[in-house]
């Protein structure tokens, strides 16, 4: 059986009597693309946020990498890693600095980071960067060097939210190839996005209306099920039900 590192049933956030998050329930197995599918305010960020330990769930259960994400938080975080659209690199710190700072808090060794700092250089193409600040970088650059700087320590789940926002089509491609390398590596990487032509690069995908996943499953598997051709008619219909209903 596949190692599941990703566990919840009824994970749910509230706000006062706004519900953010309601009951969410799904697994996700090791080395796993699933992507985590919605408009903005679905809900994406809130479920994110309690996967990785930040936020406390209101109520429901959910393990990650095998730790409880009420009682286990600071174990959680140092399995996972975690990469947002803003990136989170320190512009004012060299593309070296910023790779031997994150090695570091990551608890890797001297030698470690050496020889991640030389893999990196060569892997991502910036070997005559080395000494630029990641300020100057193309964003192209500065997105492939965070994913990168994300799993430097081999986490076992990575977090993307909203990762190649802002980006040209060629350059999210080359992303994507980082994604499968890792995915290959054994690291599972769970991936918010609203671009639903990149639901199709994952394994499986949910997607979350008004804070409810609403479907979950292959993207050829969810197509076949609504009988339409491509990942934006199946969320136009889910849309269309979800506001029919609240009529």
């Amino acid at each position: 059986m596949s190692e599941i590192v990703i566990k919840t049933e009824q994970l749910t956030k509230r706000f006062g009597d706004f519900i953010a998050t309601n009951a969410i329930t799904f697994e996700v197995q090791k080395g796993e693309i699933f992507g985590f599918l919605g408009a903005n305010g679905a809900g994406k960020t809130t479920a994110m946020r309690m996967l990785c330990g930040l936020s406390t769930p209101s109520s429901g259960k959910a393990k990650i990498a095998g730790f409880d994400v009420y009682h286990e938080t600071e174990k959680i975080k140092k399995n996972i890693g975690y990469m947002s659209q803003k990136f989170s690199l320190y512009e004012d710190l060299t593309v070296k600095e910023n790779i031997q700072f994150f090695g570091g808090i990551y608890g890797l060794s001297d030698r470690e980071i050496a020889e991640k700092t030389q893999m990196m250089s060569r892997t991502l193409g910036l070997e005559t960067a080395m000494n630029k600040m990641v300020g100057d970088l193309p964003l192209g650059w500065k997105q492939k060097l965070a994913f990168s700087v994300a799993i430097i320590h081999q986490p076992k789940i990575v977090f993307l939210d909203e990762p190649t926002g802002g980006v040209d089509p060629v350059t999210r491609r080359q992303f994507w190839d980082l994604i499968y390398q890792a995915a290959e590596d054994g690291i599972t990487v769970f991936v918010t996005t609203h671009y639903m032509d990149e639901a199709e690069y994952c394994d499986r995908i949910s997607m979350m209306v008004d804070g409810e996943i609403k479907a979950l499953d292959s993207p050829k598997a969810l197509k076949e099920s609504f009988n339409v051709s491509s990942m934006d008619e199946v969320f136009y219909q889910l849309a269309r039900a979800a506001t029919r209903s609240s009529d």
